[in-house]
């Protein structure tokens, strides 16, 4: 069976482990995965990935010259680029393991409104990470932190029967990184108060592997990776000119 089946709900779930070099598709294939399930043309999914170049996403409804340090970004090559979902600017790279879950909400009810499914989805990889002995809490409405200090951050994009939720994971971080090409926010969340990025980010300091396989047994346990459908390829192709590497979009406002 290439997808896993849960006996006790008789859900299918599919695991893909899928990392592009172009950060274009990295954010064009969550969404794809997005549409497919609200669709019904895809199952429920479980994404991993991993950036292999360093570039800045910033959220749907984020001004650019707000939240990134463009001089900065422009100087070093580092792209800037725009996700489908809400939140804040995040850096992305080697050392940032990202998840996405592409549910519909019939088969994951728990989903079906936002503050419930922040709950559920953040409660499941809570105790994931707790297997692994890590110390972590929620913060916030959407945040994971390790002593007060953030180790993830998570988003979503939802539709009328389906919602995207994206988070990274930081197993490492370089110092001065962030700072250089994010701006501190003027959203921020009480636990912060003013500190910068670098007092207040802090990696997990756990191997990819391991928080991959945590992560899977908390949403797929039999799962094994697959690949993505022609139809799916060619979607993540097409939003890739249409949209996420369009200056339109990307700076849209």
């Amino acid at each position: 069976m290439p997808f896993d089946y849960c006996m006790e709900t008789g859900l299918i779930m599919r695991l893909l482990d899928l990392s592009y070099a172009d950060p274009c598709r990295n954010l064009a294939l969550d969404e794809v995965l997005l549409e497919g399930v609200a669709a019904g043309s895809a199952p429920d999914t479980l994404r991993f990935w991993e950036s292999p170049a360093v570039f800045v996403v910033i959220g749907s409804s984020q001004q650019v010259h707000l939240a990134v340090h463009e001089s900065n970004c422009l100087c070093d090559g580092v792209p800037i680029l725009r996700r489908c979902s809400a939140g804040g600017a995040v850096l992305q790279g080697p050392g940032s393991l990202n998840f996405a879950l592409a549910l519909s909400y019939e088969h994951f009810p728990e989903t079906a409104f936002l503050h419930a499914s922040y709950d559920f989805i953040l409660g499941s990889v809570t105790a994931a990470l707790h297997r692994l002995g890590m110390r972590v809490g929620r913060q916030g409405i959407s945040d994971l932190a390790i002593g007060g200090m953030k180790c993830s951050g998570n988003a979503q994009r939802r539709k009328r029967n389906a919602c995207l939720h994206h988070g990274t994971l930081l197993y490492r971080v370089e110092p001065g990184l962030m700072g250089r090409y994010l701006q501190e926010p003027e959203d921020r969340p009480d636990y912060r108060g003013v500190r910068s990025h670098d007092e207040f980010v802090q990696a997990a300091a756990v191997a990819p592997a391991r928080l991959r396989e945590v992560i899977r047994e908390a949403f797929c346990p039999e799962a094994v990776p697959e690949t993505l459908l022609p139809a799916e390829e060619a979607d993540v192709e097409r939003l890739v000119l249409e949209k996420y590497s369009s200056r339109e979009w990307n700076y849209r406002r």
